[in-house]
Formats: C-alpha cells, structure tokens, sequence
C-alpha cells in the first residue's frame, strides 16, 4: 500500500504534468507557419493537443521509472520476482479503454476537419462480382454534397507546371485568392499524381488523373505563399512551384481585370531548364521525360503591390 506522503507526492506530480503538457503543447502552435486559412486553426489546434498528450504520457513514464527505482529499489540481495500485474482485469481494462477513447476521439477530429475542407472526388465505384453474374453489381456510392463557396477555380497539374483557370476564363500561373471568402478548388493532374501542397493552409491534397478533386478553403492572412508539389512527380518536379497571393476582394477583382487584359505568353520553367546543355561533367544517358509545352497563360509584369 501506498503511503499517505507517497499519494501526495504522486498527486503533485501529476498536477505539475498537467501544467507543463498545456505549456509545451501551446508553444507547438510557433513550430507551424503562419496560419493563412480557417481550416489552419483546427489543424493546429488539433497538433497542439497530440503535443500535449504526448508531453503528458512521456513524462509521466519517465516519472514513474523513477518513482520506481527511489521507492521500490530492491535490495543487493533481493533476487525474488515483482508482484506480476497479468491477470489483473482492472489494469488491463484501464489501458486498453484509455488509449482506445483517445484513437477514436482523434480519428473523429481529423474526420470533422475534412469535412470542413469539403474534399470531393474521392469516392470510388466498388465493382461486386459474383460467380453467377457475368456484369458487376455496384455498390452503394456516398453522394457529394458540395459546400458553397463564393469563388471557383481550376486548378491543372502536369509535368511540370501549375496553371490556374478563374471565373471570368482567365487562365495564369499564379493562383490568387480574395480573403475572408470561401474558394472551391478543381484539381486536376493531366498526367501523373501531383500534389497540391502549401504549408500556411495546413493542406496536402494529391491530384489524381483521371479525377476531378474539389475542396474548398478559406484564407484569412494575407499575403504570399508559395504553391509546392508534394509528390515526386519526375526529374523536374522540384522545379514545379508557384506562388499563392491571398489579398482583398478590391485587389483581387483589379488583378483579374488587368491579367484578362494583357498578353497571353507561355511559361514553364521546367522547359527552361530541359532544353539548356547538361551542366555535368560525363551525360548519364539516362531516360528523362520532356518537360510539357508551356501553357499559354495571362501574365502582366508585377508591380511592387502584387
């Protein structure tokens, strides 16, 4: 039996655990990037509480392996066994509950933060054959419901290079958005798996061919970002960067006019680069993938505003 300083101490401690897990995991919102969108927040508060917990059972292992060995140290010769702890129903109920509860509770957060993002296009058609059915039956398939959003704009990923089509048909290799509005992205790979990746809006989507993908954001920082591919998608993907410009409503309806206004001029860097000699000593011979032919594109020289 434990004694009465030893439930106290053991009381402390864990209320000192409680208060140092809650400080760490605060200090784990400055270990992201800025939040640029309201889906942000829910990511991030989410990762503050994995710290938390983790900080929580870390430290509380660490406390109880010293515990352990302070107050419970065998003698020099003391060979005899612990009291085992298998058989105990109570114990054994008790951390298989406790982690159990913890796994769902996450899984249901990270479940309500897609929804939020409103992710579309990823249900499949599951094809049931039977032996005596020569056509496949299929299964029942979960209606998408799309979110409303005040903006729509395509989005077309290949090899390598990013290309944005916005609501007045203007198509250009930057992606802007208004802020403080709801905007529906239409992903779409025109060749391989690509990735549409930007730290800032706590997003990660891959773009499959063959799929239109839809999810919709809300950026509330503005600024710019920089649009990444998170998939390798061959020898110059690391060239197939863009960037992302969140601003007001004014300015974004000013940039549509003057881009839909100006010349049409192709761009892709990747081509740049391919068609440039080799900069190494001995040519490897090996296979590359032409980079695709630039996409024709609005674009107008940037100002210091932009």
């Amino acid at each position: 039996m434990f004694s009465v300083f030893e439930y106290v101490l053991m009381a402390f401690y864990v209320a000192v655990l409680l208060i140092v897990s809650r400080w760490i995991g605060q200090q784990a919102f400055s270990w992201m990037p800025p939040q640029a969108t309201t889906e942000a927040q829910r990511v991030d508060d989410l990762f503050s509480f994995l710290v938390s917990i983790g900080v929580f059972i870390f430290l509380g292992l660490v406390g109880i392996m010293v515990y352990a060995i302070v107050f419970h140290r065998a003698t020099p010769k003391d060979y005899s066994e612990g009291h085992p702890s298998r058989g105990d129903a109570r114990l054994e109920i008790l951390w298989t509950a406790t982690p159990t509860l913890l796994v769902v509770w996450i899984a249901l957060q990270s479940f309500n933060i897609y929804q939020q993002l409103n992710i579309l296009g990823l249900n499949q058609i599951v094809h049931l054959h039977t032996p005596l059915e020569s056509a496949p039956a299929y299964a029942a398939i979960v209606s998408d419901v799309p979110k409303p959003a005040s903006e729509t704009i395509d989005v077309f990923a290949k090899q390598w290079d990013w290309s944005f089509r916005y609501p007045n048909n203007v198509t250009s290799n930057q992606l802007h958005l208004p802020i403080n509005r709801s905007t529906r992205l239409n992903l779409q790979a025109q060749d391989v798996i690509h990735g549409f990746y930007v730290p800032e809006f706590r997003l990660k989507q891959d773009i499959v061919p063959g799929r239109k993908i839809n999810l919709v954001l809300t950026p509330i920082r503005a600024g710019k970002y920089r649009l990444k591919d998170s998939q390798f998608s061959g020898t110059y993907f690391a060239l197939m960067e863009t960037d992302v410009y969140v601003e007001s409503l004014d300015k974004y309806n000013q940039w549509l006019t003057q881009t839909a206004n100006s010349e049409q001029t192709p761009a892709n860097q990747a081509v740049a680069e391919n068609i440039q000699p080799p900069k190494t000593l001995f040519n490897s011979g090996w296979y590359t993938v032409a980079p695709a032919q630039p996409a024709v594109a609005n674009k107008r020289k940037l100002t210091n505003d932009t």
